[in-house]
């Protein structure tokens, strides 16, 4: 029996790293992104490497009428979907009293309310079949208080654990998948400067791919690529957290703001 896997956001960066992880395993790939050419290429791609079946699903997630395409896709029971990955997203290159606060709502639905309505929609299927996974795209971003999308990576991994326990009893597997700095377009596309960041920090995409992977098949909770990354998330719960969430804040806060102008 072939698994079918639905991947959002998979034109670029993890999302693709992840049709590529699957198809090597086999998998068939629905692919879902904005960019309908990227999409096709990707595809082309798979199918040659691997010989992958690869349906292509162009789609605005924060437009109403391509979030509810997906959706019915992933509630297709004659076209079951096995695994779905929650991996659309981006930043803002700002704190959030600095942003608009529209760029700020389109950041929340597409990191919170699109997982939570595609989720929905692939449960049904997951249940009568008894297998399947989920796999939600968090950040260490969500460890600490880091601003609104590290707020809102805080919600998918509790959403991911929660979901986790009730889908149990079914058989269905669900992961939160919790990279730190990796090699794509998304700090690029989010305006930010990480010029600054030592080369040891940052991830490949293929290696957080391949860890989400062994530990979805080990059944663990969350995945955490690099011993660093692991050490952090470790560390973290002993940290008072509004002394971080100060320390936190300064560092978001334009030097203008800063009281002593530093």
């Amino acid at each position: 029996m072939t698994t079918t896997v639905l991947i959002t956001g998979a034109s670029a960066g993890l999302g693709a790293a992840f049709a590529r992880g699957f198809a090597a395993k086999g998998c068939d790939l629905v692919l879902v992104a904005r960019d309908k050419g990227r999409l096709e290429g990707v595809a082309a791609d798979l199918a040659r490497e691997f010989g992958s079946v690869c349906e292509v699903l162009p789609a605005d997630l924060l437009d109403a009428d391509g979030l509810a395409a997906v959706a019915e896709r992933l509630a297709d029971r004659a076209r079951p979907v096995d695994i779905l990955v929650n991996n659309a997203g981006f930043g803002l290159p700002a704190p959030f009293p600095y942003n608009p606060v529209e760029d700020e709502e389109r950041m929340l639905d597409l990191l919170v309310k699109v997982p939570l309505r595609l989720t929905h929609a692939v449960l049904p299927g997951l249940r009568e079949r008894r297998r399947g996974a989920v796999l939600n795209v968090s950040s260490v971003a969500g460890l600490l208080p880091t601003g609104t999308y590290g707020a809102a990576k805080a919600w998918i991994t509790a959403f991911s654990e929660s979901l986790r326990v009730d889908m149990e009893p079914y058989g269905v597997r669900v992961l939160a998948v919790v990279p730190g700095f990796t090699r794509t377009e998304f700090q690029e596309r989010a305006g930010m400067d990480v010029t600054a960041l030592r080369d040891a920090v940052w991830l490949e995409p293929r290696d957080v791919v391949a860890k989400a992977l062994k530990d979805l098949a080990l059944r663990r909770p969350v995945s955490i690529t690099g011993r660093h990354y692991r050490a952090y998330a470790v560390a973290v719960r002993h940290l008072p957290r509004a002394f971080v969430a100060r320390k936190m804040a300064r560092k978001r806060r334009a030097p203008a703001d800063r009281p002593d102008g530093s």
